[in-house]
């Protein structure tokens, strides 16, 4: 099972969360997301997948 791929996703954020809700901003936060433009690859998983689509009006999927 070390062997095989792991599932990612990569996001980048889009638009700026200022001026959003305070969990929101925490959200972008808690996927590893800074900057405008920046990229984060997370594991694909359903709390991850939540959490986008929490902020999906913030972020674009690659």
């Amino acid at each position: 099972m070390a062997d095989q791929q792991q599932n990612t996703v990569k996001v980048q954020l889009v638009r700026s969360p200022i001026g959003t809700k305070q969990s929101h901003r925490d959200t972008v936060r808690g996927l590893g997301l800074r900057k405008l433009n920046s990229t984060s690859e997370l594991q694909d998983t359903p709390a991850v997948r939540g959490m986008i689509n929490k902020i999906a009006y913030l972020v674009r999927v690659l």
